[in-house]
């Protein structure tokens, strides 16, 4: 019975760093997107014409 639990926290654990890396990896790649566009517009602010 123990051994069964064991497996059950054991898969938990292991979901939950799965979900914590992609969760990581998403906020990094999209923060370096924002920056990247950011810096973009800022290079191009004088052709914008509001």
């Amino acid at each position: 019975m123990s051994e069964k639990v064991y497996r059950t926290m054991g898969g938990a654990g292991a979901s939950g760093i799965a979900v914590g890396v992609v969760v990581l990896v998403t906020g990094i790649v999209s923060g370096i997107l924002l920056i990247v566009q950011g810096a973009r517009l800022l290079k191009n602010r004088k052709s914008v014409l509001i």
